[in-house]
């Protein structure tokens, strides 16, 4: 199946595409795993096909959302989604977790992923302080998840 300038093949139940797939992973898919998507996708989206899930899905930040419009990154279309996504229906080039929850939690093995990477960022979520302050963390962690994609850029 073509889909844009994606070819889809199906090989038994999973899906391989011709693009390289990338999966972030962490706990609630609501800020960290949604800005490395998104970041991958601006930055690589010609070269990468870029999908985020969670352990325990929940609701996108709205301060996730602000911070990403801060840097001109649109997040439209985006929304919270599980690991059973995924799990054992797509083949992934790259499972990158981005937070040490979900690399601990993260089935040891996921069937269909080529390399499995783990890049530890701090929960901004979980920052207590004042509004101000937490806008802060969130803009920190976004940061760090920018460098650290753009670095990877250069890797693969």
């Amino acid at each position: 199946m073509i889909e844009g300038n994606i070819i889809h093949v199906t090989r038994g139940d999973m899906q391989i595409s011709e693009k390289e797939r990338v999966l972030f992973l962490c706990t609630g898919n609501t800020a960290r795993s949604q800005m490395a998507e998104a970041f991958l996708r601006h930055h690589a989206g010609e070269r990468f096909e870029v999908h985020s899930a969670g352990l325990e899905p929940g609701v996108i930040r709205p301060l996730t959302l602000q911070v990403m419009e801060e840097a001109g990154v649109s997040m439209a279309g985006h929304t919270s989604k599980g690991v059973e996504v995924y799990l054992g229906k797509l083949h992934f080039n790259y499972l990158i977790t981005v937070c040490d929850n979900a690399e601990k939690n993260c089935p040891a093995v996921w069937p269909g992923v080529n390399q499995r990477l783990h890049w530890s960022f701090d929960d901004p979520a979980a920052y207590v302080g004042s509004y101000d302050e937490r806008l802060q963390k969130f803009r920190e962690v976004r940061d760090q998840i920018e460098r650290k994609v753009l670095k990877w850029l250069t890797e693969v």
